[in-house]
């Protein structure tokens, strides 16, 4: 039996073993065939010389992202531990560029390799799709793509828009000025905001208009020009508002709209304008159409799992 020797430099065992050894059951759980015993700062595996020299390569990826990112959760090991080495290497590399420094000294970059595609699609291309379910960043990147242009005077405003389909008929029920109504559905992006912008900054750049949160109504008529625009939850947009939206693209703009076909909210009669567009636009040249899966899901390890249990029912459906 072939032995493996590694010992734990630039990482402690502490936040390599994981809480409970949880990290190192999942190194187990993904390697069934080897013997992995983990004591102090060494760790020892036995088995099959290919399957030794696998772990080994797995085992640089994931000290390579500890050493990038100052952490190791059970959510970025499961990712390394699925995906394409290669891919995600070249992607990791390619994705240590900090897309904003945000508030509090946080390092916001782009995470996963779909997620970095996401942000070399935006850099090429004027209007993208980021497609694919909850928790995969699609907002977060996105925001976080458009206060880069904003600090880079690429743009000159950035405007988020959402469609209230929540709120429907009842909206005017709701206590409070169109604002105090509308900001519980756009809650989202004001967060992902506070973390990549000052809080006094942020309150001055949307008291002047620099920062635009609205609902969709509001961009029709518009022509949306030196801005960086960002449809959120487009899944729930009718055939006309998404015409309408994309028509208000002006000189100088960058159009990212994300979505989740899964989590269509409209009532059954209408057809989601997310759905129609990625048939009717896919072809076309200067659009691209990015599309993440349960492998970029950065939020909590359940959210993954509940992914992955809906897509089981839907598929037997």
């Amino acid at each position: 039996m072939n032995e493996l020797i590694i010992e734990l430099t630039d990482i402690g065992p502490r936040e390599f073993f994981g809480q409970n050894n949880e990290n190192i059951d999942l190194l187990k759980k993904h390697f069934p065939k080897l013997k992995i015993v983990a004591r102090g700062n060494k760790i020892k595996v036995y088995g099959d010389e290919k399957q030794l020299d696998e772990f080994d390569r797995r085992f640089d990826m994931l000290t390579s992202h500890y050493a990038k990112y100052n952490k190791l959760d059970v959510n970025s090991i499961e990712h390394l531990l699925t995906v394409n080495g290669k891919e995600e290497v070249e992607a990791s590399q390619a994705s240590g560029e900090v897309l904003v420094h945000g508030t509090n000294g946080r390092l916001i970059r782009a995470v996963t390799s779909n997620q970095r595609k996401l942000v070399d699609a935006a850099t090429k291309n004027d209007m993208v799709f980021a497609v694919g379910p909850a928790g995969t960043g699609k907002t977060y990147t996105g925001v976080a793509l458009a206060v880069k242009a904003l600090k880079e005077k690429q743009v000159k405003r950035i405007i988020l828009t959402r469609p209230a389909v929540e709120a429907g008929e009842n909206l005017g029920f709701l206590p409070g000025d169109l604002k105090e109504k509308l900001d519980p559905y756009m809650q989202p992006l004001y967060d992902a905001l506070r973390d990549m912008i000052a809080p006094e900054k942020l309150a001055h750049y949307i008291e002047n208009g620099t920062i635009q949160i609205a609902p969709m109504a509001f961009m029709r008529g518009r022509t949306l020009d030196n801005a960086f625009v960002i449809l959120d939850e487009a899944q729930n947009t009718t055939h006309a508002q998404m015409k309408m939206f994309l028509t208000r693209m002006g000189k100088n703009a960058k159009f990212l709209i994300n979505g989740d076909p899964g989590q269509i909210d409209l009532p059954r009669r209408f057809v989601s304008g997310l759905k129609e567009a990625l048939l009717v636009l896919q072809n076309i040249e200067g659009i691209e159409i990015i599309y993440l899966d349960e492998k970029d899901v950065i939020r909590h390890k359940l959210v993954k799992k509940v992914i992955e249990a809906y897509k089981g029912i839907e598929h037997n459906n």
